[in-house]
């Protein structure tokens, strides 16, 4: 990308010039994922906590054909505030710059985008992955096959618990992709504190996370992300009881209204709000929140 296309904030340039800690935030969530005006409090609160723990925050989105990598009071309004303002991944990224276009980015292009300024951690929530019953439909994020070609460490909370865990660890493996557990020898279930799944590598430190992001330059090889799974904390958690029968109800009912495609996962995540009053949204929020602060302390220790 050009320089006319690509435009850093001169706080985020200023902190990547003089080697201080950056910490790339994705913008669907404000946009998409939360009710307004919450969206943008939360916004706000996310670039707040990063701030606290001494980094600066990157939040990204594309504006007016431009992607803007950090954004100012009034372009945060506005993703916040916009109804036109589209969903990017990383496959739209160029349509929408030559196009003009504004959109908030998804975690494939987010990751794209940061990798391309220079940020090497990115904080989110879920990730995307494979879908249940890929065997009939091939559903598969795009998220999985960006971050196998991206060098950046991505603090998430596991995969979205609508898909199909087994599966995409399976995927993450074929494409190279490593995964590190913060202080967890189990994978997250994004709601759920677990998924059930192990995970081969625990770290207890941003510092090891640091040192593994180090060896990995090191040692060079192919580029790819290193995930640093982070689970909520049991007490923050959606009722495990809850989440199981009302993910089976939002299956049906998907399955029923012949819901297909890139419609799927907003149904089942809307379904999950509605059918627990909310609490699958406070969970995902607490989930976002430490792993905001978790990604702010790795960039300190790089």
């Amino acid at each position: 990308m050009s320089d006319t296309t690509l435009l850093l904030s001169d706080e985020v340039r200023e902190a990547l010039d003089r080697r201080r800690p950056v910490v790339a935030l994705e913008s669907t969530i404000i946009s998409h994922g939360l009710p307004r005006p919450r969206n943008l409090h939360v916004a706000e609160e996310l670039e707040e906590l990063v701030r606290d723990a001494g980094a600066v925050p990157a939040t990204i989105a594309v504006l007016d054909g431009r992607a803007r990598i950090g954004l100012d009071k009034a372009e945060l309004e506005r993703v916040a505030r916009d109804d036109r303002m589209r969903k990017l991944g990383h496959r739209d990224l160029a349509p929408a710059c030559a196009a003009g276009a504004s959109g908030a980015t998804t975690v494939s292009a987010t990751a794209l985008l940061a990798t391309r300024a220079g940020i090497r951690v990115f904080a989110t929530g879920g990730l995307g992955g494979v879908h249940r019953g890929w065997t009939e439909t091939q559903d598969e994020s795009a998220d999985l096959r960006v971050l196998a070609r991206v060098r950046i460490a991505v603090v998430c909370a596991g995969v979205k618990s609508i898909l199909d865990v087994p599966a995409t660890l399976q995927r993450l493996e074929t494409l190279g992709v490593g995964i590190v557990g913060y202080r967890t020898a189990v994978f997250p279930g994004f709601y759920l504190s677990s998924s059930g799944e192990p995970v081969d590598w625990t770290v207890q430190t941003p510092e090891d996370v640091v040192a593994a992001i180090r060896a990995q330059d090191a040692l060079g090889g192919p580029d790819a992300a290193l995930i640093v799974v982070n689970p909520v904390p049991e007490s923050e958690q959606l009722d495990p009881a809850l989440h199981d029968l009302v993910l089976e109800e939002a299956l049906d009912a998907s399955r029923a209204r012949g819901i297909t495609g890139q419609a799927v996962t907003p149904f089942l995540l809307e379904y999950l709000m509605r059918r627990t009053e909310g609490a699958s949204l406070e969970a995902n929020l607490a989930a976002v929140r430490g792993n905001v602060q978790l990604a702010a302390r790795i960039a300190a220790a790089m």
